[in-house]
């Protein structure tokens, strides 16, 4: 009986990680749910802004549009890859209709001081939909605010920034959002 119990609690067990397994292989905004379509011809265009260098780290932000050549649907959107060596690594897409809700947390979280809670910690983020994070945290009360970059949708470690690297991130995020602005109203 203790057999066939160990049994039956291993097999739900497996069964709950292979359904988590699949639910983070499921693509989350419209652009990569739009390039995923099947049965028509996709292409997907994509242009650099820039990129920034954290240590070995570098992350570049990229602008994406794409368009089903069947119907002439457009959908636009930004790229942020963070890769280390100089190697292509994970990267999280953003919808263009995020981008000025992104800008705005970005903004945010360059001002915020340790006011904004009476309590002696904090931790403040913004996420988009593919899970790109972006926060702010201080461990005591009157330490220095640190910032941070990470892809929560596979629980990745904070890559740490300074708060002039969150402006530059900030930065490279604003030419994004004008280069798509430029594209939408031009085509």
């Amino acid at each position: 009986m203790h057999k066939f119990c160990a049994i039956l609690i291993i097999a739900a067990g497996l069964l709950a990680f292979a359904a988590r397994a699949q639910v983070t292989n499921v693509t989350f905004t419209e652009l990569e749910t739009f390039e995923a379509q099947t049965g028509t011809v996709i292409v997907k265009g994509a242009g650099q802004i820039g990129s920034m260098a954290i240590g070995n780290v570098n992350i570049t932000v990229i602008c994406k549009e794409s368009k089903d050549v069947t119907t002439s649907q457009k959908e636009y959107g930004a790229a942020v890859e963070i890769g280390e060596n100089n190697q292509r690594g994970v990267r999280m897409m953003i919808d263009y209709d995020e981008m000025d809700s992104l800008l705005n947390g970005l903004n945010y979280l360059a001002q915020i001081d340790s006011n904004v809670t009476t309590l002696p910690t904090f931790v403040a983020s913004y996420v988009t939909k593919s899970g790109l994070r972006v926060g702010a945290y201080t461990s005591q009360r009157r330490g220095a605010i640190q910032y941070f970059l990470q892809d929560s949708s596979i629980n990745s470690p904070k890559l740490l920034i300074s708060s002039a690297q969150l402006n530059q991130f900030e930065d490279l995020m604003e030419q994004a959002k004008k280069n798509l602005d430029a594209l939408r109203t031009s085509g």
